[in-house]
């Protein structure tokens, strides 16, 4: 079997500025990966391209043997990828399980007449998807917080939230922008047991992007480092710690292979 995911030479421009140049990643069933970088590395608009937010201007983007340039968000999302936002994008208004279901409706088969004539089988396909709903909330001992506003969710519990909302797609790679972002050293810890659980009860593959190296250390089988754009290290934790383009790259100083 090949890669589910291969990015071959990605990048974008914008103007004269190359975001991203060049960029190269596979990723395996199962596996949960890291990209990591400094600020304005490029980390999150790498993901932007893999979900259809930007198209590339250079290279492909393959998973599942699917070429996604070009595809757009929903389109991305129904063929087997989802994400979270480095910045929480709830619906805040809306219940703690209207935002569950809504992820369901992009799944959604029965017709747009259906659900303006209130058709059976619009109420037959609504039951289902907040009854899956509810399991996801369990799943995630979000279940007591079901018609509360989302908004008034304290902030781990939001971050919860948000990727119970991208599982319920049905992703087979699941792509988390700095989910321990904000959050205390316990919330950052339950946030590492969550994603082991999740990756193993969903079989799922996970990229992601983190600023917590302890976190990304000791989740991550391997990683992947970005700097202004350019792709300039891939391996394991350990190497990737004792890479000297890498600790250049964090630290602004050059290390001699000596030292490295």
């Amino acid at each position: 079997m090949g890669a589910l995911l291969q990015v071959k030479n990605a990048g974008i421009q914008f103007g004269g500025l190359k975001a991203v140049s060049g960029f190269n990643m596979e990723l395996n069933q199962g596996e949960l990966v890291g990209l990591i970088g400094p600020n304005g590395a490029g980390k999150t608009t790498s993901f932007n391209l893999l979900t259809g937010v930007y198209v590339p201007t250079e290279g492909d983007i393959l998973f599942d043997e699917k070429r996604l340039n070009g595809l757009a968000p929903y389109q991305v999302t129904r063929n087997g990828i989802s994400r979270t936002f480095q910045n929480i994008r709830l619906f805040s208004e809306l219940s703690v399980l209207d935002n569950v279901k809504v992820a369901y409706h992009s799944l959604a088969k029965h017709s747009i007449l259906s659900s303006i004539f209130r058709l059976p089988s619009h109420f037959s396909e609504e039951k289902v998807m907040e009854e899956k709903s509810l399991e996801f909330l369990k799943i995630f001992q979000l279940d007591r917080y079901k018609d509360e506003k989302a908004k008034n969710l304290p902030y781990g519990q939001q971050r919860r939230l948000e990727i119970a909302r991208a599982l319920a797609a049905s992703p087979k790679l699941l792509l988390l922008d700095e989910p321990a972002a904000g959050m205390n050293p316990q919330e950052t810890h339950e946030l590492m047991e969550l994603i082991a659980f999740i990756r193993k009860q969903f079989n799922l593959t996970i990229l992601l992007i983190e600023h917590d190296m302890a976190l990304v250390m000791g989740i991550c089988e391997r990683i992947y480092v970005l700097d202004h754009g350019q792709l300039i290290a891939a391996g394991t934790p350990d190497e990737i710690r004792n890479h000297p383009k890498v600790i250049e790259a964090y630290l602004g100083e050059e290390v001699s292979s000596d030292n490295a």
